[in-house]
């Protein structure tokens, strides 16, 4: 399994609304991507959510409250809902790269395809 970290040098640009299993966006439970130069980081607050890079689809990975994926720029993924749970999602961008507008960071967000 390839657990991608967050670089040095990252500014934090929005955080989403606190999701759960009535309010996911559709778009996060089909593959999509962060904008390019975008960041993004799954937070866990409840329950179990299955976090699926889709170049890897056999090693999703449980992430529980607490815990955090990392989401590189461009890599496709989607999530799994397999119980109750509630999650946000923060992004971020490196200095060099200019702010997205908010909803346009995931493809998810913006209703473009993944």
């Amino acid at each position: 399994m390839n657990r991608p970290s967050m670089p040095e040098g990252l500014e934090h640009v929005r955080t989403t609304n606190t999701f759960d299993n009535d309010t996911v966006p559709a778009g996060l439970l089909r593959a999509h991507h962060v904008a390019d130069g975008v960041w993004g980081r799954l937070v866990v607050h409840t329950g179990t959510v299955m976090f699926v890079f889709d170049d890897d689809p056999d090693h999703p990975i449980p992430t529980g409250p607490g815990q955090a994926v990392a989401i590189p720029p461009a890599r496709q993924h989607h999530l799994e809902l397999d119980e109750p749970a509630t999650f946000a999602v923060e992004f971020y961008r490196l200095a060099s790269t200019p702010t997205p507008v908010e909803g346009a960071e995931s493809t998810a967000l913006s209703g473009e395809p993944g």
